[in-house]
Parts: C-alpha cells; structure tokens; sequence
C-alpha cells in the first residue's frame, strides 16, 4: 500500500518545492486515499516526507526532466509488472482450484504458495515418508549433526531441489506470522542461539511444516493445530 502511494505521489510530477510547501493535511489525505485509507497515521507519513523533501539536494531544470522521465518509465514497467502478477496470481487459483490438496488450510499458505510445493513434490506417494521428503527439498543435516542442530552455523546438506527448500522456507516464514503453534516453535529456535537467529530459526521451522505437509497430502487431512507441540 506504501509502494502505491508513493506511487501515484511521484506520477502526479510534484516538485520537492510543492510538496515541502504542501498543506500537511492535504498531503495526508493523498496518501490515506492511495493508501486505501490503511495507514495508521498518514499525517506522520506526510511530515516524513515534508522534511526528505526540504533537506534534498535540488537539481537542475535539464537534470531534474530527465529524472523525472527516467522515474515515469520506470513506474510504467513497475506497473505493467504488477498487472502481469496479478494475471498469473489469478489464473494459478484458478488452476489449483482443481486439484485436490489441503495446504491453504494452513495458515499462511495461499494459492500461489500452495501450487508451488504442489508443483514440485508432485505425487507424495513418491516418498516413503516426511523424512524422505524433507532429504528431498533438501532441509536435512548430515547423520553426525541430525537431532543436535544446536551450533548457529551447523549447514544443511548440499543437495536436493533448491526450488522445493526455497518455497518451504518462505511458506515458513509467512506461517509463522499466522500461526500460533508455528509462531511459538520459531521464536523457541530463536531465542536459542546468540546469531543467525532468522536464518536458522526459519530453516527449522520449514522443517517442521515439512511433517506437516506430508501428513497433510498423504492422509488427505486439513491442517488442526496441536496446542504445546514443539518438536
């Protein structure tokens, strides 16, 4: 919402003069109107903004329309961009809307997550069990180090589909947002190292949505969260 914002601020063609010398209020009411009125407090925004302005370096006349047609093709192929994904976003629902799975009845997981962990396990039968699976995408630590991922720097294997452990991992980081069972489990791992908290914290975390998902494809079952689970 931010994003569009700005935006439409830009391609309105302001000078930093007219927005610096904007009235506050007007300035906010633009943005919350971009913004579809989302903001908590668009009048700080619009004060932010008011001072960038003051305190930058003005260019001159030559300069400055060249930057600002630089800027509006920019913001065209920014736009043409979005409208593209959203074209694909709609017809990836479309076509998931077909196929049998549970996955988005995990909180966070959307449509376009979905199909693309779908996309890569293909058939879970082809795995003999979440183990299988999780050597796999890849999310699986060699047998010395297997149960004891306690060092912050201790790596995953050097295999298994890259696609499949990048679209794990992200699905990760959004469950965790949305879910308390998850929510919990991240800020545990965490909170148990002193760095590379996030990276390794997420990539665990993946690892238990990978038990999850299977669970979830291979029983045909939608997804309950169990209260205290923290393995």
């Amino acid at each position: 919402m931010f994003g569009h914002a700005i935006l439409e601020l830009l391609l309105k063609s302001f000078s930093l003069d007219e927005i610096s010398q904007m009235d506050v209020q007007q300035l906010a009411d633009f943005l919350g109107q971009k913004g579809r009125n989302r903001f908590a407090d668009p009048e700080c925004i619009a004060k932010s903004i008011q001072k960038a302005a003051r305190s930058s370096y003005r260019l001159s006349k030559c300069v400055e329309d060249s930057i600002d047609l630089l800027l509006g093709l920019s913001i065209q192929s920014i736009r043409s961009l979005q409208a593209q994904i959203k074209e694909l976003d709609k017809a990836i629902t479309r076509h998931l809307e077909g196929i049998p799975n549970t996955l988005q009845t995990i909180p966070g997981i959307g449509p376009v997550h979905a199909a693309d962990i779908l996309a890569e396990i293909g058939q879970i039968e082809r795995f003999d069990n979440q183990a299988a699976l999780a050597k796999y995408a890849g999310l699986t630590w060699s047998k010395h180090q297997s149960g004891r991922f306690q060092a912050e720097d201790t790596s995953l294997i050097r295999s298994g589909n890259r696609y499949l452990r990048y679209y794990l991992v992200e699905a990760a980081n959004w469950v965790q947002r949305h879910d308390e069972t998850f929510r919990t489990y991240y800020r545990k791992k965490y909170e148990e190292v002193p760095k590379h908290q996030h990276k390794r914290a997420l990539v665990l975390t993946a690892r238990k949505l990978v038990r999850v998902i299977d669970a979830l494809l291979r029983n045909g079952q939608i997804y309950t969260p169990r209260k205290g689970e923290d393995r």
